[in-house]
């Protein structure tokens, strides 16, 4: 009963897709180096950072009565601190009432850029810890990153004005160290843990440390569902990366359901239309904003989105999946393909999207 009032509720979610949560890639350029990295960002980005007019005019075109109260703005990248204008940026974007957030490594996010934004009026910051410190330092390719994401995570947990959570990416390294992060964690006072695992794209695509064999994965599976079990002011989560089978409720607070396209869109670096960033541009952006009205296309496009029949071999006037590995599978109406940053072009210029990983029909060892 409780998966089919789901996907009426999922279907409902689709038909009426309210945009309420929004990327901006405003800058690709990053400090860090770090090995999972989906996009390859580096300190020299080959991409300029948007001006803040060009997105400010694309969000403009979303009406008034279309802006739900809980939209939000979210300042992603490569490493949004970087950005001289950010404080301006989320003036403006609050001028507008909009609320927004970002996500960071924390290297920057010390007690003055804290006040800084808070002034600014940021309502939401996540920041990323991926196990103690040596694990933490090999994974961001920078020694101190650690002591950095640390205060970063310290001054956001003792903020009562922010919403602020920790996102780990688990890997064979730091999966025995959960434990001991979990402590960590709930001593500075954090009150949400998002861990999630890499998928096979970016500097990650072909680093065996970075991919859990499919014991491992289930023993992370395992810790999650006994911290939530135990309860206590620290709630741990899964992220939403894929449908989880006999995992689904233990794991998470609701059933698995891709937003991509349904709730979520993003202004990539190149003024690209799409939805989560770590999504295949190439393959699933629907326009730009330099072309584009950017709400006419929200409203108009995101057909690959909203109907996934494609990943089943349908091409339903739409692009087709290679080999079609969804056609037979029994979960189909539960899991509609998974999460689309799990499709991918197999080669570059290639229109028929490949599914890299499933967690139901088992974790692949190596990519």
């Amino acid at each position: 009963m409780k998966a089919f009032l789901h996907r009426l509720f999922r279907d409902n979610e689709v038909a009426v897709h309210e945009l309420n949560y929004l990327f901006w890639e405003c800058t690709t350029r990053c400090n860090l180096h770090c090995r999972h990295c989906g996009s390859d960002c580096s300190i020299q980005s080959r991409e300029k950072d948007m001006p803040l007019q060009d997105f400010l005019g694309a969000l403009d075109t979303i009406p008034a009565g279309h802006r739900p109260e809980d939209f939000v703005i979210v300042l992603t990248g490569g490493e949004p601190l970087l950005r001289p204008d950010i404080e301006t940026a989320g003036q403006e974007i609050r001028r507008r009432g909009l609320a927004w957030g970002a996500v960071s490594n924390g290297w920057f996010y010390d007690e003055a850029m804290h006040g800084r934004l808070m002034q600014a009026g940021i309502r939401s910051l996540t920041i990323s810890l991926d196990g103690g410190e040596a694990s933490h330092d090999w994974m961001r390719g920078h020694a101190g990153s650690y002591r950095r994401a640390l205060r970063a995570i310290g001054l956001c947990a003792r903020e009562p004005r922010l919403t602020s959570d920790v996102v780990t990416c688990v890997n064979r390294r730091n999966l025995s160290e959960l434990p001991a992060l979990h402590r960590i964690l709930s001593d500075l006072g954090v009150r949400q843990w998002r861990l999630f695992t890499i998928i096979p794209i970016g500097r990650a695509a072909h680093d065996p440390d970075m991919r859990l064999s499919d014991a491992e994965w289930r023993s992370l599976m395992d810790f999650i569902v006994s911290k939530r079990q135990e309860g206590g002011p620290m709630h741990v989560t899964f992220s939403c990366e894929d449908y989880l089978g006999p995992y689904e409720e233990r794991v998470r607070d609701n059933r698995f359901f891709c937003r991509a396209g349904i709730n979520i869109a993003s202004v990539l670096i190149d003024g690209r239309i799409c939805a989560c960033p770590n999504i295949d541009r190439d393959l699933f952006s629907q326009g730009s904003i330099y072309t584009d009205n950017f709400y006419e296309v929200w409203e108009q496009r995101f057909q690959p989105f909203r109907h996934r029949d494609w990943a089943r071999g349908h091409e339903n006037g739409l692009f087709c999946a290679q080999d079609a590995p969804c056609a037979r599978c029994k979960e189909w109406r539960n899991c509609l393909g998974g999460s689309l940053h799990n499709w991918h072009a197999a080669t570059p210029g290639d229109s028929r999207p490949r599914l890299l990983q499933c967690h139901y029909a088992g974790y692949p060892e190596k990519a």
